[in-house]
């Protein structure tokens, strides 16, 4: 699925996703140094509390003691005025006329109505419950019944309550001077109070959360404002690199089609911008090649076509130039001295000897020569042997240790091909001297022959003396071209090649 997206949206993507690791791993991070703190203060927070609510269990117990106390002393008071006014009345009597004479007033509250929060009860020693505010007769607990002072913490409804219980005493004309009668019972609970377990529960599970949620709550948000954040950043960030990519592609393509000029800008010194010099210096070099590769060819084409005219001269013009010459020989020796026809026939068998001769030359000047195999030295020397060998003519070389780049070698060799053909065939010479040496950075080659010469204006614009074809040969190469000659003088050519050594 991620690899469909495009280049852009996989970095868009790649930027959110390292990020929000990121963030996480900085979230862990923080929670693993931060976490045993916020306990640490939890636990103090909840021994905090503890002793706080410790406390107020202790500051209830001892108001809800000195409520009891009041309520004993109060009904104690009322009963012992009972027992003045009436002898002989039973306590629950006495406790009666005392829960109708100021039982409801309280410290506490308003009187005539004690506090919401506050309960209280009266009762005799055998457990019968006289009077009771705040709750039902039948939800006294038993610790009311005991004649003993007491208090303690309980729950009720969940809600932590202080109670307390207190003896009532009269005074009356006993012996004894004073007796208790029954039993007053107090309970007290703080409005909005719980159980002190639950409390503690609540409180280090909200501080927990709380904990967690200041640390994490930071990390949350910047997830939810990395996504859309990420990924605009990352389509904005890469969009010059794309296009630069894009470019690159479509240069690409280009090459493929065969476009090999196509070039890339480069535009920057960046890792994009080294491939795309990369690129430039490839179609270079690949446009270098294919050229050198096209001149190859055609200089492979153009020497077929010189073996192929080679082999047609050779093979056809050549043969039937010598069958004419013989026949033009057994004419002149078939006719008698004086006629005018031997006279003609003579001169017909030497134009042709003439020809023959122009036409040997000629294919000596076409003749391949594979300069690979043997190299410029060894190919002059087969090319002057072949022209002694053919023609019976002499050559006298001066041939030097020669290392010259190809271009130059085969400059060299087909303009020394050039002017040995010219001398033969124009010339008519016998003697040829030839000389390819290196002196001073420059290769300098010079043939010169005895033959008949020309003046060189005059022949300026005829065909067949390759001279033009010569000059732009050595022109190509930064060369210079001189050609000396004058009638019955021969011709010197020389020419001057840059060495170009291998």
């Amino acid at each position: 699925m991620f690899s469909r997206l495009g280049l852009r949206s996989r970095m868009a993507v790649s930027y959110v996703i390292v990020s929000a690791s990121a963030v996480v791993l900085v979230e862990a991070v923080l929670l693993a140094l931060f976490l045993p703190r916020i306990r640490s203060a939890d636990d103090s927070l909840r021994e905090a509390r503890q002793r706080a609510a410790a406390a107020d269990a202790r500051n209830l117990q001892s108001k809800v003691a000195t409520l009891a106390l009041e309520t004993a002393s109060a009904t104690g008071t009322s009963a012992s005025l009972a027992s003045s006014a009436r002898p002989g009345l039973s306590d629950r009597a006495m406790l009666a006329f005392a829960a109708k004479h100021g039982f409801n007033e309280d410290t506490l509250g308003s009187p005539g109505q004690p506090p919401s929060n506050a309960v209280k009860a009266l009762a005799t020693l055998d457990g019968h419950v006289v009077a009771v505010v705040g709750m039902d007769a039948a939800d006294v607990p038993a610790a009311a019944f005991d004649p003993r002072i007491g208090n303690g913490m309980t729950t009720v409804d969940g809600q932590s309550v202080g109670w307390a219980s207190h003896p009532v005493e009269i005074v009356d004309r006993s012996p004894a001077g004073r007796r208790t009668i029954g039993i007053a019972y107090r309970q007290l609970s703080r409005p909005g109070s719980v159980a002190p377990g639950a409390s503690e529960k609540a409180t280090g599970t909200g501080q927990i959360v709380h904990g967690f949620g200041s640390v994490l709550l930071p990390g949350l948000v910047i997830l939810i404002l990395l996504v859309p954040v990420g990924a605009l950043f990352g389509l904005f960030s890469t969009g010059r690199l794309i296009r630069r990519i894009r470019l690159l592609s479509l240069g690409t393509a280009r090459m493929a089609e065969g476009d090999l000029r196509s070039r890339i800008p480069v535009s920057g010194r960046d890792e994009v911008g080294r491939l795309e010099q990369s690129f430039n210096s490839m179609a270079e070099r690949l446009e270098s090649a294919v050229r050198r590769e096209r001149a190859a060819a055609g200089a492979a084409a153009r020497r077929a076509e010189r073996s192929r005219i080679t082999r047609e001269l050779h093979d056809s013009i050549s043969q039937d130039l010598f069958s004419a010459s013989l026949l033009a020989g057994g004419l002149r020796k078939a006719l008698p001295d004086g006629s005018q026809l031997r006279h003609q026939a003579e001169s017909m068998e030497t134009a042709l000897e003439r020809t023959m001769r122009e036409m040997r030359a000629m294919l000596l000047e076409l003749r391949p020569i594979k300069l690979e195999d043997s190299g410029l030295v060894a190919a002059l020397t087969e090319l002057c042997q072949a022209y002694e060998a053919r023609l019976g003519i002499s050559i006298s070389t001066d041939l030097g240790e020669l290392r010259l780049e190809p271009q130059i070698e085969h400059a060299v060799l087909r303009v020394v091909q050039e002017a040995l053909g010219n001398a033969v065939r124009h010339g008519e010479s016998e003697k040829i001297e030839l000389s390819v040496n290196e002196t001073g950075g420059q290769v300098v080659v010079m043939v010169r022959d005895e033959g008949r010469g020309f003046d060189p204006h005059l022949v300026a614009g005829r065909h067949g003396m390759g001279l033009e074809l010569m000059r732009e040969r050595v022109g190509e190469l930064g060369g210079v071209f001189e050609l000396v000659s004058a009638p019955a003088r021969g011709t010197t050519v020389r020419v001057l090649l840059p060495g170009g050594t291998k």
